[in-house]
């Protein structure tokens, strides 16, 4: 097999897995170094899609010929778009992180319909992946994304990408021309120290600091082209990247803007932001690009932040009537719904059953690149879910983690093992969310412990025998996520005996009989309430009515 065919190979199996439809589905969230407890560079993706897996990506990197080719294959359909030159030297990529500590996530946030048709070969996958096999800093990769698509054309609609290294995060919103030019607009924004960011499928940057090219970059025609279709007529300085090119409507507050105050009430509870603008309030205030975390935030802090169901607020989707007897934060789709010609959507939190896989990068540059960078990886659900660390100096993936497919279970592939668990959960959420937590918690204490060991061990084999280094950070890595999946499997096997025929085993004995569940007190008033009559046990009067 050539190498051009070889990787033509990898990425029809990227491209064809990984990349399918997804609608107000993704979350971000960006921490610059000086806004992280330890100094790292932080940055969070939930991949969600109905239906949707995709096996942990890894790519060992390669040197390529003079000449050779790479082929882009259709994410959708699976067939070949294109062809770009091959570079003769790319890196080592896990998952959405590269052996530099280059991360990138993206949301997708579609904007104007006018520009929805390709005007290339380059989609959005295309764009991530190629930029984490060539760059070594996160400036680097958008000049290789939007390089890509000068060269190419655009295959994709509106996207908001982090794009992060062990120095700086960055918030990109990008959108194709559609038939109406070539390539794409766009405009990037650099975290400021000190703050995060965070987007969910709504187009987030404003205006923009024209003065302020060291932290600003934006493509040539990012105004004239608004102009030209009418969008836009006030002086540059007045320029508004949403208003141009992804209006708000109410269905992009409710379902995407309430995600980014989820992530801001919950890092800067200080500020007291109003749920107003994302509860479509008219003339509300928007929420800010960059916020000031009340306290440093921590890989920890991280993780919480993306297991949402908007706690302790009014809105939290544990409560109340359609959270159903137990409690389950979940709404199953379609998320809207109409009733007597009025249109209803559910509410959209940041945890979602539909996740193929979600991560938190950890980028630091006070370590060597291959124990600098941590890719803290997770399937399925968040909230029920364990981040297992993978460190981007490792030169093999679990197999667990790259392993099956959507279509057939597989007891061998992590990705089933955690949606078994969480799915039989759903039923009984109350009870058996708390058996998952408390393995969830000895499992990520456990990882988080270890690396503080792995990254002082590993710092000293670095100084004395690097391909030690390499094989004690891979050994780690690969060793503890197979522990965690088969921690996983352990729990559901425990928890399928221990909630049987919705009983409760309280005990790991054949006697005493188990304990029924039955139902909350305000489910069973409810009940009763609804057909009154039918559940009381009394004898009745002769001619009483039977209901």
């Amino acid at each position: 097999m050539t190498k051009s065919n070889f990787l033509r190979m990898i990425l029809l199996v990227l491209f064809v897995g990984f990349f399918t439809p997804r609608a107000n589905t993704c979350t971000n969230v960006l921490v610059s170094a000086g806004a992280s407890a330890d100094g790292s560079v932080m940055i969070s993706y939930l991949a969600d899609a109905g239906g949707f897996m995709d096996p942990l990506y890894y790519y060992p990197g390669n040197e390529y010929e003079e000449g050779d080719s790479l082929d882009i294959i259709c994410w959708h359909y699976g067939h070949l778009l294109g062809r770009i030159p091959q570079v003769r030297k790319t890196y080592r990529v896990i998952g959405n992180m590269n052996e530099h500590q280059v991360a990138i996530g993206e949301t997708t946030f579609t904007g104007r319909s006018e520009l929805g048709t390709p005007n290339g070969f380059i989609d959005y996958g295309a764009m991530m992946y190629i930029a984490l096999q060539r760059s070594k800093t996160a400036r680097e990769a958008i000049q290789v994304m939007t390089g890509l698509v000068d060269a190419h054309g655009y295959n994709s609609t509106g996207e908001s990408f982090s794009i992060a290294d062990k120095n700086e995060a960055w918030i990109m919103e990008f959108i194709g021309k559609g038939e109406h030019g070539e390539g794409a607009v766009w405009v990037a924004a650099r975290v400021p120290d000190g703050y995060i960011a965070a987007h969910a499928n709504q187009a987030r940057i404003r205006t923009i600091d024209w003065e302020d090219t060291e932290n600003w970059m934006w493509s040539d025609d990012l105004v004239d082209f608004a102009r030209e279709m009418g969008w836009f007529d006030g002086p540059k300085e007045e320029f508004n990247f949403v208003e141009a090119y992804n209006p708000l409507t109410c269905e992009s507050l409710l379902l995407c803007e309430g995600r980014v105050w989820s992530v801001f009430r919950n890092a800067a509870p200080s500020k007291d932001f109003p749920a107003e603008y994302w509860r479509c309030v008219e003339g509300a205030e928007p929420y800010p690009l960059f916020v000031k975390p009340d306290k440093k935030v921590t890989v920890q802090d991280m993780i919480g932040l993306v297991r949402d169901h908007f706690h302790d607020s009014p809105f939290y989707t544990a409560e109340g009537y359609s959270a159903g007897p137990f409690g389950n934060p979940y709404r199953w789709r379609p998320i809207y719904f109409e009733l007597d010609g009025q249109k209803y959507a559910w509410p959209r939190t940041i945890s979602q059953p539909q996740t193929g896989f979600s991560f938190i990068s950890q980028s630091r540059n006070f370590l060597p690149d291959p124990i600098g960078g941590i890719f803290w990886y997770g399937v399925d659900d968040t909230y029920s879910n364990a981040y297992m660390p993978l460190y981007v100096g490792m030169q093999r993936a679990p197999v667990s983690l790259t392993t099956g497919n959507i279509v057939d279970f597989d007891w061998d592939s992590a990705f089933w093992v955690f949606n078994l668990v969480a799915n039989y959960a759903y039923g009984l959420y109350s009870y058996i969310i708390e058996d998952i937590k408390e393995v969830q918690q000895k499992v990520e204490n456990r990882s988080h412990t270890m690396t503080k060991a792995v990254d002082m061990a590993a710092k000293a084999l670095y100084d004395t025998d690097r391909e030690m280094m390499y094989e004690y950070i891979t050994d780690f890595s690969v060793n503890n996520a197979e522990y965690t999946v088969q921690r996983w499997r352990e729990l559901g096997y425990h928890i399928f005996s221990k909630y049987n025929d919705r009983y409760i085993r309280t005990e790991d004995a054949l006697r005493p009989w188990p304990q029924g569940i039955g139902y909350p007190e305000d489910f069973l008033r409810r009940s009763v309430e609804k057909r009154p009559d039918y559940y009381d046990v009394r004898w009745r009067k002769p001619g009483e009515p039977i209901k």
